[in-house]
């Protein structure tokens, strides 16, 4: 009688036997940064349904309403947890709906870094020869100048060449001026990898029995060099995010229409010495608790992901 076949386990079953997954719960710091991230990506993703009000509503914003304080200080209502602006919004609702375009932005933004870095540093690091220096030079001249100061040329050549564009064009501008500073660190950390992986046995393999060189790089090289891009990406989220801060701080970023967690704090920031320090502290609070988690899980990440100290 012949034994039943065994069914192989899924690939979920083999994350949760895996070891990133017990690095995951044995470490309580990863615990509550990944709870936290999640608290605030999902306040931000749904801000419509569980924000208390719609800040960008004017029908339902209320000049009277304006400078109110927290709840628990005098003068405060329940109405308005966090208290109010100087245009009578709501402080929590509009931490929610900034927090979406700040995450919107830096996500996207790391995307384009991720996938012009990673393409070029695969390039770079298997043809090697002429292309592998141009590739490296341009790095080289990228990495010479701040990144923020890259970030505001772009912008404000964007802003320059299209002074009438409409919203949707003025977060693209954005989201490439910060991804130009950011895609260098994608290129270096796959071409190092590439260039261990180009001389394995796999590759000589797949060379001899005439499989194509773009077919190797990308089929068979790519996938083993994702993990140090991961790592960079997790934790390059939280410096995109804090640089779209500061081009909003400095009133350069997003439009006004559309305010991220940076332009709240530079709005806040006028009425900061006058009494009313709500309007700023808690948009900061919120860009912290978003930059500090992704760091440590970003920190995380990369030390469950190195065999040497597993």
């Amino acid at each position: 009688m012949e034994s039943p076949a065994i069914k192989a386990p899924g690939a979920l079953a083999r994350f949760f036997d895996g070891d990133v997954w017990h690095s995951f719960r044995n470490s309580p710091m990863a615990v509550v940064a990944a709870v936290i991230a999640a608290l605030c990506l999902f306040s931000a993703i749904f801000a419509g349904w569980v924000a208390p009000h719609d800040p960008f509503d004017l029908a339902s914003v209320n000049l009277s309403d304006s400078r109110l304080p927290p709840a628990w200080m005098e003068g405060g209502t329940r109405k308005f947890v966090l208290g109010t602006d100087d245009q009578g919004r709501d402080i929590l609702s509009a931490i929610m709906y900034g927090a979406r375009i700040s995450l919107f932005v830096g996500f996207a933004s790391v995307l384009l870094s991720m996938v012009v870095g990673v393409a070029l540093g695969l390039l770079s690091g298997f043809a090697g020869g002429k292309i592998d220096a141009l590739i490296m030079r341009v790095c080289d001249v990228m990495l010479s100048f701040p990144s923020l100061l890259v970030a505001l040329l772009i912008d404000g050549v964007g802003r320059a060449i299209f002074p009438n564009a409409d919203s949707t064009l003025a977060f693209g501008v954005l989201i490439v001026a910060i991804s130009l500073t950011g895609w260098v660190q994608y290129a270096r950390t796959v071409r190092g990898s590439t260039l261990v992986e180009r001389n394995r046995e796999y590759v000589q393999a797949a060379r001899v029995i005439g499989v194509k060189p773009s077919r190797i790089m990308f089929r068979h090289v790519l996938p083993n060099v994702m993990g140090p891009v991961l790592v960079l990406a997790t934790i390059h989220i939280a410096s995109a995010i804090i640089t779209e801060a500061t081009l909003s701080f400095l009133g350069v970023g997003v439009p006004p229409t559309s305010p991220s967690l940076g332009t709240l704090i530079r709005i806040g920031n006028d009425f900061l010495f006058s009494g009313e320090w709500w309007i700023t502290i808690f948009p900061g609070v919120m860009l912290i608790l978003i930059a500090l988690s992704v760091n440590l899980l970003g920190d995380w990440l990369r030390d469950a992901l190195n065999p040497r100290l597993r």
